[in-house]
C-alpha cells in the first residue's frame, strides 16, 4: 500500500496511509474525520480514484450526506447521476 502523499490534499500533512484509515471511519486527526475525507475525495479526485477508495456501495450509501458539502455544482450534478444510475440500474454493482 502507498503511504506517500496524495494530490487531492495537496494543503494538508496527511499520507495516504492516513487518509485510508479516515475514510473507512477511523479516529479523526483533529477536525478532520470521515466526512472530510469523502468530500475532500469526492471534490478534488478522479472518477477512477474515487471508484477505488470509497466503491460504488460506500458512495451511494454517504451520497445524501456528502451532497450539500461538494461545491462544484458540476461535480454534484455529476455525482447525483450515478449516484441515481447506480440505484436504479446497477444495483448489482452495490
Amino acid at each position: 500500500m502507498e503511504t506517500g502523499r496524495l494530490a487531492f490534499v495537496w494543503d494538508y500533512e496527511v499520507s495516504e496511509h492516513q487518509f485510508r484509515a479516515l475514510l473507512a471511519g477511523g479516529p479523526p486527526f483533529g477536525r478532520l474525520d470521515r466526512d472530510w475525507a469523502a468530500v475532500r475525495l469526492l471534490e478534488y479526485a478522479p472518477y477512477d480514484q474515487i471508484r477505488a477508495f470509497l466503491g460504488f456501495g460506500e458512495l451511494v450509501r454517504g451520497w445524501p450526506g456528502w451532497r450539500p458539502r461538494i461545491r462544484s455544482v458540476t461535480r454534484r450534478r455529476g455525482l447525483d447521476f450515478l449516484v441515481g444510475w447506480l440505484t436504479t440500474e446497477r444495483p448489482d454493482l452495490l
